[in-house]
This record gives structure tokens, sequence and C-alpha cells, in this order.
């Protein structure tokens, strides 16, 4: 542990893309500081040029909500890409200099929960313009590629089978660390049971599967509630997270429990007896944590389906493909010896490794604090007994944990002499926001609809965006 006298700063960078990335990182900033760091965070989306960060946002809302099977058809396209396309690759540029300004002087590393924020972190470490170590906490239970950023000296995962996927990839240092959580997610007893459901005035003895669809509410949760009731095995207990407009359609459908953002998740889940997701992030190990069986059902495309599929080879959630198939296995998950072997596997994976903090602390104080920028360490730590990628199975690795192992940003007004000079930047400026965002959001899927790469158009303008030196 740091001395108190002189504690050790380390930055923590995440993304508000819905909640998971940020609870990832108070997660994280929690046991850090727990640990005696002085940690400072940031939210990635702030580091972007122009405010478009918060636009990019709004856009992926909407391509999920709008256009899911175009979001699918992204995700497929880029899952396995070693490089960002060049309009992704101009727009995190410009997050470089923000990025660097967010590092106070005695920073002794900085870790990323989000992959924008990795592939800034990789190019600075490979260029030599980060002198400390970049990790990537990895918070998905599967990995695109753009989580797997050259540079970056080490790659922390919840367990083997997202390790493996980062280790397939090309990523350096990957550890198995186990995930972190909230404290408050543990099992609850029938006294903490019966107390939550009267809190939420849930019926006291009706079985209960707790169905939620992340801070936006996204994906058919419609269609899970009606057919969740409709198999009669549970009752369903919605929550629509800052959907309010979901939430009234819910209502009008009948669901008798519909909840909107819900600050007592602890508490809610310990109402509940079995917990059915669609995106297969933070609120899944929430469950687990909590004992409480998971069941992936009407995921949402690109990583909601990966996670999915990841969780269900691990055991920690059956993924459910067939709507005949969700009353079987709530029932078996619910009275069946099936839900016992799942509560058990679930809180395995906080009982069998540290966290990421030891990992991070190792980084801090040990050799790789001294690695020269612009260098990328290869080294791996699986899980004792590993046979290797694709030895046995999808991965070939056992589930439970091992041993650690700026495009838009434009220079400043100040530098051009002319007032005129001044508003065509800004002009360039607005339309370059506009145009990555369209890139990325709606139009990139009209562009792979016709075979082009989102950035096919924009071929000019990221030329013009990557030059920071004009």
């Amino acid at each position: 542990m740091p001395h108190s006298d002189s504690p050790n700063r380390i930055t923590v960078i995440s993304a508000s893309m819905g909640a998971g990335h940020d609870g990832a990182a108070t997660e994280l900033t929690r046991h850090l500081t727990a640990a005696g760091f002085l940690v400072d965070r940031h939210d990635f989306l702030d580091l972007l040029p122009a405010r478009i960060g918060k636009l990019l946002s709004g856009a992926y809302l909407r391509l999920l909500t709008w256009a899911p099977a175009g979001y699918q058809r992204i995700y497929a396209a880029t899952e396995h890409e070693r490089r960002p396309n060049p309009a992704v690759r101009a727009l995190l540029r410009g997050a470089e200099r923000r990025t660097l300004a967010t590092v106070a002087p005695d920073t002794r590393a900085v870790v990323s929960t989000y992959p924008g924020a990795s592939q800034v972190l990789g190019a600075l470490r490979l260029r030599g313009r980060l002198a400390i170590p970049a990790l990537t906490y990895l918070t998905d239970f599967s990995v695109h590629s753009l989580w797997v950023a050259p540079g970056i000296d080490a790659h922390l995962a919840a367990h083997a089978i997202p390790a493996a996927q980062a280790h397939e990839q090309g990523a350096a240092g990957v550890t198995v660390t186990g995930p972190m959580t909230d404290p408050r997610f543990t099992p609850a007893d029938e006294d903490e049971r019966r107390a939550a459901r009267t809190r939420f005035g849930l019926p006291p003895d009706t079985p209960l599967a707790l169905l939620v669809a992340g801070s936006w509410g996204v994906g058919p949760v419609r269609e899970a509630a009606a057919e969740i009731l409709c198999t009669g095995v549970a009752l369903p207990v919605v929550v629509c997270g800052r959907n309010h407009a979901l939430a009234e359609r819910l209502r009008a459908d009948g669901i008798a429990h519909v909840h909107g953002w819900v600050d007592d998740m602890p508490g809610l889940m310990h109402a509940c007896d079995v917990l059915v997701q669609n995106a297969g992030g933070l609120t899944s190990l929430e469950a687990l944590a909590g004992g409480l069986p998971v069941v992936s059902y009407r995921c949402i495309p690109g990583h909601g389906q990966t996670n999915a599929a990841a969780l269900d080879e691990a055991g920690l959630a059956p993924w459910v493909r067939e709507p005949d198939q969700l009353a079987p296995t709530l029932t078996e998950l619910l009275h069946g010896p099936r839900g016992r072997t799942q509560r058990e596997a679930g809180l395995a994976l906080f009982t069998e490794a540290p966290g990421p903090v030891p990992a991070v602390t190792a980084m801090v104080r040990g050799p790789l604090s001294a690695v020269r920028p612009g260098r990328q360490s290869s080294s791996t730590a699986l899980p004792a007994g590993t046979p290797g990628p694709r030895a046995g199975g999808r991965f070939g690795l056992p589930a439970g944990p091992g041993q650690p192992v700026e495009a838009l940003r434009l220079p400043a007004a100040a530098r051009f002499a002319a007032r005129s000079r001044q508003a065509r930047r800004r002009t360039v400026l607005m339309v370059a926001a506009v145009a990555a965002t369209l890139s990325l959001g709606i139009g990139a899927p009209l562009a792979y609809a016709y075979g082009e790469s989102p950035g096919h158009h924009f071929g000019a303008l990221t030329h013009y965006l990557e030059d920071d030196d004009r």
C-alpha cells in the first residue's frame, strides 16, 4: 500500500455511454482510494473536441433504438478489425491533447474503462507522449477489437473468457483479476427478502423476475415483459432506467410492477428471484454478486449478444434464444439444481480473485512502471493449467480466474491572426462534428448497407483533421 504521507495518484478515464463504463470506474475508484491512492476521474466524452461527445452518445442511443440491425452490422463488420477506420482515428486523435492535460505531473498510471480512451492512451504511449503505464479494465464479458489498443501496458479482465478473447487479438499484459461491484450487492436472507418486497410494494410469495435494460431502457423490453408474464413461471418486475416513455407503455400494457431509475438496486435485487437481462453488462455482475441467477433474453445487437454468448459459455447465465425456451429455463433457475449451480458459480467470481487493484498496484510499483514510452509489454497471465486459445471449447479456457500475469481538435482561435480565418475554422469544426457524428452513428449503417466504409466519404476531412499542426 502506498505511504499515506506521499500518496500515489492514478487517473481513471471512463465514458458516460450508458452506465456500465461509469459504474466500473466508480468501483475501481472506490477500491483504489481504499488502497491509499489519490484518484482523478474523467469522462472521455468531455475530452472530445467541440462537445462532440454528447452528440455521439445521443447518436449511439438513437442507433440502438431506431436502427438496431444497423448497429449489429457495424459491430460485426468491425469486431475483428485491428485498427479503427480513418474517421474514428481522426476523432480519437482530437482527444489526445485534452487527455494528456488530465494527467497531473505526479500521476503514476492511467486506467481506462472505455475502449475509445484506451485507443487514445495507447497511441500516446507509442509516440512517447505518455511516460507512465496505461491500463485497460475490460468492462464487458466479450472483447471487441476496439478494446485492444497497441501501446496499452496491461489489459485486466473479470474472467478467463474475455481474457482469452483479448489475448487472441494481441492484447498486452492480459490478466484475469475478477470483477468488482458495489459491496451492497450481497446475497439476501429471507428476512431481507421480505423487507425488500414490502419496501417496493411487491407480492410476498410470488416468484419475481427482475427485467433490466440498462440505464437507457433499450431493446425489445415490452416483448420480453409480456413473454415473462405469459410463462406463468414468474411475475416481471421491470426497470426502465431513464426511459420514461417505455415505463408508460409497459404500464399501459398491463405490467403491474414498473420502475424508472432505481437508486436502491441492491434492495430490488434482494426482492427478486432471477434477473433477466439483455446486454450482459454491469447489472449482470451485480446480480451474480448478490447470488441472483441470471438469464440473457432478447439481447440487444452487438455487445449484448456477444456478452450473452460469453456468459453462457462461462456457465454464468444461459442465453435463451427462442421464446419457447423461456419458461423451462426460468423454471430450472427458480426451482431446479441449475439455479443453485449458477448462484455458486456467480459468487465464486468474487471470491476466487482479488479484483483489479493488486494488478494496478503492481504496475505502478513494479518494473513495468519504468517501461519506455512506445514499448509494449507482451506478458500475459492466464489461469494455471490453461491449455491455450482454442485448445478446447470456443476459447479453450476454464471459467475460473488465475494469477495476475485531436481529429476534431482544431488549434485555439488565438493561433489565427485574422478574424475571417477564425470564423472559417469555427465553421469547419462545426461541420466536422456533425460529419463525425453521422459517420459513427446514423450514417454508418447506411454506408455498410451499401458496402462502403463509414469513413468513405470523409477522407479529405479526416486528412484535414488529423493534421493537428495546422
